[in-house]
């Protein structure tokens, strides 16, 4: 979680602009478990003591992508955002991983928290390999860049934005959303059941097809599974499954696929990683 300040000079005269790093809001390794405003006293404490008291914006994933699949904990972003906007900022939802549906649930991940962003960033999924993102804002935001030079080589490229259309229309008439959901669901149902099994599953997370599962020496203490980790990721590649890896301590298979997979694809997947956690 990323505070952008503007130390106003009124206050801290000898002070300049930075990045702050607010305290990670996740339910599985944080301080506060799964209290979400716990967390957000945190960023309130972080402006109160490392800003001038005055803050340009809070930048967040709304579930963390290369961060383990992590989301965020309950009711975390509603009090952060009441916080920031408090002190003048404004809430930038990086919805690069979880938008398009991916979560199942909701269109963007940021509906997950209840929230409604100032400045929503997006790419990847949008383009679906194109070279595609899109910043989108209020009107109100978007008036000041009329007083202010900017420029993008590639900005609004004919063909990357036709493709990003064809996706948008594609994850409607295919109904991938829905897909996300049941297909994720049923994905997820099957790792809780590989977790009852092997011991070295620390923890089950996630939403419709953005899911992770981290991987532990002890459940007790959380111990990272590091070397394990890497030894199953091999295994699993050698028998045709390619899948993410990531987390602070890499120890996180991150499990993010076409939007289009079927039941068969996900039968497969739990497959190959019995077979591979039970040779560990």
């Amino acid at each position: 979680m990323t505070i952008y300040n503007v130390l106003l000079g009124y206050r801290h005269a000898c002070m300049s602009g930075g990045v702050k790093h607010a305290l990670n809001p996740d339910p599985y390794r944080g301080r506060f478990g799964n209290d979400g405003p716990a967390y957000a006293e945190d960023v309130r404490d972080l402006i109160q003591t490392a800003t001038s008291g005055q803050v340009a914006g809070f930048l967040s994933e709304t579930i963390q992508g290369v961060g383990g699949a992590t989301p965020l904990a309950d009711g975390y972003l509603a009090e952060a955002y009441k916080h920031v906007r408090a002190a003048g900022g404004v809430c930038i939802a990086d919805e690069v991983q979880t938008g398009f549906g991916r979560t199942g649930t909701k269109f963007w991940g940021f509906q997950n928290q209840g929230v409604v962003p100032d400045i929503v960033t997006m790419a990847k999924g949008i383009g679906n390999g194109l070279p595609l993102a899109a910043v989108v804002t209020t009107d109100e935001i978007a008036k000041t860049m009329s007083r202010r030079l900017h420029f993008n080589t590639f900005g609004g490229n004919p063909v990357c934005s036709a493709g990003g259309r064809a996706v948008l229309r594609a994850i409607e008439e295919d109904g991938l959303q829905a897909n996300s959901l049941e297909v994720g669901g049923y994905m997820k149902k099957g790792l809780l059941a590989l977790k009852d099994k092997h011991s070295v599953i620390g923890d089950v997370r996630g939403q419709g097809l953005m899911l992770g599962v981290e991987l532990v020496k002890d459940r007790d203490t959380k111990a990272p599974a590091k070397e394990e980790t890497l030894q199953a990721f091999e295994r699993m590649k050698d028998m045709g499954l390619l899948i993410g890896k990531g987390g602070l301590l890499g120890n996180v298979f991150r499990i993010k696929p076409p939007m289009c997979i079927n039941q068969h694809d996900a039968d497969f997947m739990l497959e190959v990683m019995d077979i591979a956690l039970s040779e560990l």
